[in-house]
Formats: C-alpha cells, structure tokens, sequence
C-alpha cells in the first residue's frame, strides 16, 4: 500500500503534462514559469511530472501566465466523463507528437503561416507524403 501513495494520480500526471505542453508551445523554460508563479524550477518539474499536486489557486496562476483557461489542463484527461477508452491513445500521440522538437518547430512555424489557403495546402501535402510512405 505504500508503493500505492508514492505512484503519481493519473490526473496529476496529465494536468502536469498539459502544463508542459502549453509551456513549451509558448517557448517559456522551466525557470521562467517558476519565477513568475514565485517558485523553483524543481517545483515546476514535479508538478509537470505528477509528483506533486497542483493547488486550485496555483493552476489559476499558471492559467493566467500561460495565457490558456484552466479547462485546458483537464482536456482529454483520464476517466473524463463521456471519452471512451479509442480516445486515449489519439489524445496522447497528439500531445506526444507536441512535446517534441519536431512538433514544436511544426507547430510554431504552422501557426505563423497567415494565409488559410496556404495552410490547406501544407496540410494536403503533408498527407499526401504521408500516404506515399505508408505505400512503399
């Protein structure tokens, strides 16, 4: 039973995740988000890993700075009410996929592109690569 309290809760780890994701989409270091919330770098790894428990007024904070709505920290989190067991695995390759520096440099540089007809065409050849590799 004691192994039980020292394994991260499941909401835990994914709230911290999106903080994660949301930090590094906007470019921020582990540093700056601690200087601004008042705290150390450390604390922001723990809470971006699960360890330890984000407060109400703390992830108000972290919202606020991150300039998203605390909703976002609990999108497609596990053993949300109406999301099936099929969502977990796409909802996890997505966040994944934007943790990495491919993904982040993708994702910057995607959203900078102001042109809707220029962003349709990236995204047609992109699946158009796509499909040519599956095919060889």
């Amino acid at each position: 039973m004691v192994e039980n309290k020292k394994k991260p809760n499941p909401i835990d780890i994914h709230v911290g995740s999106r903080i994660r994701l949301r930090r590094t989409m906007l470019g921020m270091s582990q540093e700056k988000l601690g200087e601004s919330l008042g705290i150390t770098f450390q604390q922001i790894q723990k809470y971006e890993k699960g360890t330890n428990r984000v407060g109400a007024s703390r992830l108000q904070n972290i919202s606020s700075i991150l300039n998203v709505p605390v909703s976002f920290f609990f999108e497609d989190a596990p053993g949300e009410a109406g999301s099936g067991m099929a969502e977990a695995p796409s909802s996890n390759y997505v966040v994944d996929f934007l943790s990495s520096s491919e993904g982040l440099q993708l994702n910057r540089a995607f959203v900078k592109i102001s042109d809707p007809k220029v962003r349709r065409k990236l995204v047609d050849l992109v699946k158009a690569l796509a499909a040519e590799a599956e095919s060889e």
